[in-house]
């Protein structure tokens, strides 16, 4: 299965996923990653926070970002080079967030193209960020 080529790409470019965020979710997140903070698996805790409330781990929704970029544009066969990302809101659990990602510039010599990646709920951005993605062309060495 291979994902388009840097050839196939253009500025402008974009795709979009939307997913809700589940209890199921959380749980799995937090047992694949370690990341056990209480604000995301704790309600009594949580409420204790300026959250007022269990929220999301930040980095479920970069983990979009790269289900994205790895499935649909560029898709299979890119490869992360780097990533930004600034947490604008929490993300609640039963939210549903959009993901979006554009290309920005191409880089033809090294065969990168570079992202504005976001992500989204209720319209209001919770993740924004950039990425550097090195992308396969069709043939070896760009000739």
């Amino acid at each position: 299965m291979q994902g388009l080529f840097f050839e196939d790409l253009q500025v402008g470019q974009s795709a979009e996923m939307t997913r809700s965020v589940t209890e199921a979710d959380i749980q799995a997140f937090a047992a694949v990653s370690g990341d056990t903070n209480p604000v995301h698996l704790d309600e009594a805790y949580a409420q204790t926070t300026s959250f007022q409330g269990r929220i999301a781990h930040g980095m479920l929704s970069a983990a979009y970002i790269s289900a994205v970029i790895g499935t649909q544009l560029p898709g299979p066969g890119a490869i992360y080079l780097s990533q930004s990302l600034k947490f604008r809101r929490p993300v609640r659990i039963g939210a549903t967030v959009v993901t979006t990602v554009t290309i920005e510039a191409l880089d033809e010599r090294r065969g990168h193209a570079t992202f504005a990646t976001v992500c989204q709920v209720d319209g209001k951005s919770v993740v924004e960020g950039e990425a550097l993605i090195m992308v396969p062309r069709k043939t070896v060495g760009g000739a």
